[in-house]
C-alpha cells in the first residue's frame, strides 16, 4: 500500500471507529438508563432516534430523493475504493523456485529474496540506499527497485552494474528464467558547505 493510501486508511479507520464508539456507546448508555444532556438526539430508552416527522420532512421536495440516492451512491463508491485499496496485495509473499526436471519446486519467501537483492544492490558503488519490492505472480515474479544514489554516482553506470551483477545474481540463485524489473533512481541531497 502506498504511504498516502496508508495514511488515508488509518485516518478513515480512526474517524469511523471514534464515531461508532461515541454514538454506539451513548445509545447503549441511554438504553441502560443514563440521563442524556438536553441537546442529545434521543431522550431515553424508549425514544426513537428519528421521529416520523424528521424522516418525512423533506420527502415532498423534488430534490430530496436524488440527493439522498446520490450521497449514498458516493458513499458506496468510496467504500468500495477503500476496500479494494486495502485488500490489494502489492507485494509478493512467496514464489516457486523449480528444483529439477520433475516439476518439483520450493517456495521461497518474498521478503528474504527482497532483502538479499536490496543488500546486494546497496553494495554497488554510488548507491546510498536500496529498497526492493517483489511483484507479479508465484510462477513469474518481478521486482520494483528503488535506489538512492550518492551525488557523485553516474546513473548509467549504476544501472548497468545493477543489471549485470545484482539482478543477474538474483535470477541465477533463484533459478528464474527472467526477472522483469522496474528501477527508480533518486539522488541523495547534501547541503553544500560554505567556504569562506
Amino acid at each position: 500500500m502506498r504511504p498516502v493510501l496508508r495514511t488515508v486508511n488509518r485516518i478513515l479507520i480512526g474517524v469511523a471507529g471514534l464515531l461508532l464508539a461515541v454514538v454506539g456507546g451513548s445509545v447503549l448508555a441511554v438504553g441502560l438508563g443514563v440521563r442524556p444532556p438536553a441537546w442529545w438526539i434521543h431522550d431515553g430508552p424508549h425514544d426513537v432516534l428519528l421521529t416520523q416527522a424528521r424522516r418525512t420532512r423533506w420527502q415532498d421536495n423534488g430534490w430530496w430523493w436524488p440527493a439522498v440516492l446520490g450521497a449514498l451512491g458516493v458513499l458506496v463508491l468510496l467504500a468500495l475504493w477503500w476496500l479494494t485499496a486495502v485488500l490489494r496485495r502489492r507485494r509478493l509473499g512467496e514464489f516457486l523456485v523449480e528444483t529439477g526436471d520433475d516439476g518439483a519446486g520450493v517456495l521461497l519467501r518474498g521478503r528474504a529474496f527482497e532483502d538479499a537483492l536490496a543488500d546486494d544492490a546497496a553494495g554497488l558503488d554510488g548507491v546510498a540506499y536500496a529498497q526492493v519490492t517483489l511483484t507479479g505472480g508465484r510462477h513469474a515474479p518481478g521486482a520494483r527497485v528503488r535506489l538512492q544514489l550518492e551525488p557523485y554516482a553516474d546513473p548509467g553506470t549504476v544501472l548497468r552494474d545493477l543489471t549485470a551483477r545484482s539482478l543477474a545474481h538474483a535470477r541465477e540463485s533463484a533459478g528464474l528464467a527472467g526477472l522483469p524489473t522496474e528501477v527508480r533512481l533518486r539522488t541523495v541531497k547534501h547541503r553544500a558547505e560554505r567556504v569562506t
